[in-house]
C-alpha cells in the first residue's frame, strides 16, 4: 500500500496522517494480535500436557507457522511449485490459531470440558504437523524471476518501412597520373677547413678549373684581403679539390692563369 502512495500523483495521495496509520499501525495491529493470542494457545498447551516452559512454545510455534506459510504463498508466482502447499498451509494455520483461541475460552468459561482425549491428541499433533510442513516448504525450490526494468506503460513495436536496394553505381575512373620522378638525393653540405675556400668553389660553376687570377679576385670581392698565390693554388684550391676530386679534372679557364 505504501508504494501505491508512493507511486500516485501528487493530487490523489491520501493524507499524511492516513499513511502514517497505515504505516505504524500494521506492525502494532500485528504486535497486538501476538500478544492477544499467545494466553489462549499457552492454555492449550497446558490442557494437552506440557509443562512449563514448553507450554510457551505453542503460542510462537503457531505464529511462527501462520507468518511463515503467508509469506511463502504470498511471494512465490501463480503456478510454481509449493504454492499450493503454501496457501493450504496459512489456511490451516490461521484455524488452528482460530481453534485454540475458542477452545481456551470455552474452556475457561466453563462451556467445555478441557479434559476429552480427542482434543488432548489434536493439540498434541500440532507441534510435529507444523515443523513437517515448514521442512516440505523449506525444502521446495523457490523460482528465480528475473527483475524486470520495463516501467507499467505499454510496449510499441516501431515498424520500419522496408527499404529498397539502390543500384550500385560504379566510382568515376582515376585521372591517369604520371609516374613519379625520383629526386636525386640532396649532397650534404661540405663544411671546409678553411672558411675562405667558400669564395672560391663557385668559380668551377662555369664548367672549368678557375686559375689563380680569378681566385684571387673572388677572395678580394668576398672581404678576404690579399691572399697569396701559393696559398690559393696549395691551400684552397687543394682543399676545394680534395672534397670533389672531379673538380680537378676539369679544362681550365681560357685566359686565365694557372
Amino acid at each position: 500500500m505504501a508504494d501505491q502512495h508512493s507511486s500516485a500523483p501528487p493530487g490523489q495521495r491520501p493524507p499524511w496522517y492516513a499513511r502514517t496509520a497505515t504505516t505504524a499501525g500494521r506492525p502494532a495491529v500485528l504486535a497486538a494480535t501476538l500478544v492477544m493470542s499467545m494466553p489462549g494457545e499457552y492454555h492449550v498447551a497446558k490442557i494437552a500436557g506440557w509443562s512449563d516452559p514448553w507450554a510457551y512454545g505453542m503460542p510462537f510455534s503457531l505464529s511462527a507457522y501462520a507468518g511463515i506459510a503467508a509469506v511463502v504463498a504470498a511471494t512465490r508466482p501463480k503456478g510454481a511449485r509449493g504454492r499450493l502447499s503454501a496457501q493450504l498451509g496459512a489456511g490451516f494455520a490461521i484455524v488452528l490459531a482460530l481453534a485454540a483461541q475458542v477452545v481456551a475460552h470455552l474452556v475457561q468459561t466453563g462451556h467445555m470440558n478441557g479434559n476429552q482425549a480427542w482434543l488432548i491428541a489434536v493439540t498434541s499433533m500440532v507441534p510435529p504437523a507444523v515443523l513437517a510442513h515448514l521442512l516440505h516448504l523449506a525444502a521446495t525450490p523457490t523460482p528465480v524471476v528475473a527483475p524486470s526494468t520495463s516501467v507499467n506503460a505499454p510496449v510499441v513495436e516501431r515498424v520500419e518501412p522496408p527499404v529498397e536496394p539502390r543500384p550500385a553505381v560504379a566510382p568515376p575512373p582515376l585521372p591517369d597520373e604520371p609516374p613519379a620522378i625520383e629526386q636525386p638525393p640532396t649532397p650534404a653540405p661540405i663544411r671546409y677547413r678553411d672558411a675562405r675556400c667558400t669564395a672560391i668553389r663557385p668559380l668551377y660553376n662555369d664548367g672549368a678549373r678557375p686559375g689563380t687570377a680569378a681566385m684571387r679576385d673572388a677572395l678580394l670581392a668576398a672581404g678576404h684581403g690579399r691572399v697569396g698565390d701559393s696559398t690559393i693554388r696549395g691551400t684552397l684550391r687543394a682543399e676545394v679539390e680534395e672534397h670533389e676530386p672531379h673538380l680537378a679534372a676539369l679544362p681550365p679557364a681560357i685566359g686565365r692563369t694557372a
